[in-house]
């Protein structure tokens, strides 16, 4: 293993601090001018396509993202890629139904729309829904980049919450939608660039005679590049049929009905920028996803042929060894030698492969696959021990992986520029976060109802509610770190108020008859049926949109023909 980066101050801090400053000034700058609610909150509307495209992306992509979807593809291959198949019709259905209308009423939130259509209780329940669920996901945005300071500093991962957290308050609280519209630009662009030189280098670093087409054959072999799973399950988390139903239910709301996104593409000059913004969103999100995830199946490849560590939470695994230090080194003993027969028999494969040995190729990948299931099951019985031991906060080591490749295997410089990029999407999807929790906390919650204010007092609200959102968001994401995989852990959050959010939104456009107390009723069954389902792990959370959303339909289409039928 090679000296760990940021250990002195060098060409990776320079880089990491660079970036970050740099980015601060760039939307303190762009930012400037505010003169009122709608500047602050809407961008003037004035932001073009690729800027609604990227910003839509930018929020959608945060940190873990790009920390956690790698170790997610080293651990059980590339079907998290089906999550996103319903993706396309959902911004189809978007365009035609959602935009005009938010368009055409010129609302601040899409919760605003609620209240003309239905009444004034059905919009404040359905952006308190909002406000729970993306206050709580994006405490757990902050805690992603945050293991990263932590890991490369020592920091205390309190500390570390409260570092992520402030920095980017700096821009987003007083420069506002137009400052989040513009870093989301040139951060992605940022990230984009930078996922691809960490592809290349991976690919790079493999050993000699090993190219490409070898690394994907072992990546296949060991079940990394199962994108595709047709068997039908409903507890199974990532299937083509979840994806393209649950994924569609999922993103129709998100997309629709979360104000995080639909504060991006309201802030487009108009309503063509706007669907051509999100349109494209659909049309690149796959591939894009599909990339990430195949670095992570990349990685997998090259720890065939390289040394990997027995637990790549090496804080963790640290903690293990300095209190039960006779486990660990049985552990690591027997790990050691067979790690290298499978690194041996990796290469064996390679050879073979290249002589067309076809014969004893199959014996060969046998004997691999047989040897990776040892080394599975010693890795299972630590990450086990460390769990009943409380040696560490995360229930396993998959948001570790790729943080682990980056910091021991990628060259000086492009390490700094990495974590730099970890930390940039986590501030494009929080500053976005905390853009659509202001509208929403200040326009439908405190001035519900109330008498209209000058344009400086609602700025001036505006900044004191990002704020608040901001401390509330790092406080939640001092207990992230018990969730688990970040990338599960997040949908399965959102997916627990979105389908009903969805229903909400999905009654206002399509049962014309409905009125406010059967949807607010509809809405108030149905989310607590969710939580029921959920807890009784009945199905798996992409089902639970679907759930959600056609409670709320179905209640409500029942609840006016008894009104009718009483009338």
């Amino acid at each position: 293993m090679k000296p760990s980066p940021f250990e002195h101050f060098g060409l990776d801090w320079t880089v990491l601090l660079a970036t970050l400053a740099a980015m601060i000034g760039y939307g303190v700058y762009k930012g400037r001018g505010q003169s009122g609610a709608r500047s602050y909150l809407l961008a003037d509307k004035q932001m073009p396509w690729y800027v609604v495209l990227l910003g839509i992306m930018a929020t959608q992509a945060s940190a873990i993202t790009f920390l956690s979807a790698p170790g997610q593809a080293y651990t059980d291959g590339m079907r998290f890629v089906q999550y996103y198949f319903g993706l396309p019709i959902a911004m189809i259905v978007i365009c035609i139904s959602f935009i005009p209308i938010f368009r055409r009423l010129n609302v601040y939130t899409a919760y605003q729309y609620l209240e003309q259509r239905f009444d004034r209780k059905t919009r404040l329940l359905t952006s308190l829904l909002f406000l729970l669920s993306r206050g709580l996901s994006t405490g757990i945005s902050i805690y992603a980049p945050a293991i990263i300071l932590s890991s490369i500093l020592g920091w205390n991962i309190y500390l570390t919450n409260v570092v992520m957290g402030g920095l980017l308050l700096i821009y987003t609280y007083t420069g506002g939608a137009k400052a989040v519209a513009h870093t989301q630009k040139l951060q992605f662009l940022i990230i984009l660039a930078s996922m691809g030189v960490a592809g290349y280098l991976v690919v790079h670093q493999l050993p000699a005679g090993v190219g490409i087409s070898d690394a994907l054959y072992i990546a296949g072999k060991s079940g990394k590049l199962n994108v595709i799973t047709t068997g039908f399950d409903w507890k199974d988390k990532y299937n083509i049929w979840s994806g393209l139903i649950g994924g569609f239910f999922l993103a129709l709301s998100y997309f629709g009905a979360d104000q995080s996104q639909v504060g991006r593409y309201i802030t487009g000059k108009n309503t063509y920028e706007s669907k051509l913004g999100l349109l494209l969103n659909g049309l690149v999100k796959i591939p894009m996803q599909f990339m990430i995830l195949l670095i992570g199946a990349l990685v997998f490849a090259f720890y065939s042929f390289h040394p990997a560590p027995l637990y790549f939470n090496t804080g963790a695994y640290n903690t293990l060894r300095e209190r039960e230090p006779e486990i660990a080194a049985a552990a690591e003993n027997r790990y050691v030698g067979l790690h290298g027969q499978y690194e041996a028999q990796a290469m064996e494969i390679t050879h073979l492969r290249q002589d067309h040995n076809s014969t004893q190729l199959a014996s060969s990948v046998m004997q691999f696959m047989k040897t990776q299931l040892q080394l599975q099951s010693l890795r299972d019985s630590v990450s086990k021990r460390i769990a009943s031991q409380n040696y560490s906060p995360d229930k396993n080591d998959t948001n570790y992986i790729f943080l682990y490749f980056v910091k021991n295997a990628l060259p000086e410089g492009v390490v700094g520029l990495l974590f730099a990029v970890i930390i940039l999407a986590s501030w494009g999807s929080i500053s976005a976060a905390l853009n659509s929790l202001t509208p929403c906390s200040l326009m439908d919650v405190q001035l519900l109802g109330r008498v209209p204010i000058s344009g400086k007092k609602e700025l001036r609200y505006g900044r004191v509610h990002t704020l608040a959102w901001g401390v509330f968001c790092i406080c939640v994401a001092m207990f992230a770190a018990r969730l688990g995989s970040l990338i599960e852990a997040v949908n399965i959050l959102g997916s627990l108020f979105y389908g009903t959010i969805l229903g909400i939104f999905l009654v206002a456009f399509y049962v014309k008859r409905a009125d406010g107390n059967v949807v607010f009723t509809a809405a108030v069954i149905a989310e607590a049926s969710v939580i029921i389902v959920y807890l009784l792990d009945i199905v798996s959370f992409l089902w639970l949109n679907v759930i959600g959303a056609l409670v709320v339909v179905v209640i409500s289409i029942v609840g006016i023909k008894k009104v009718k039928g009483q009338k």
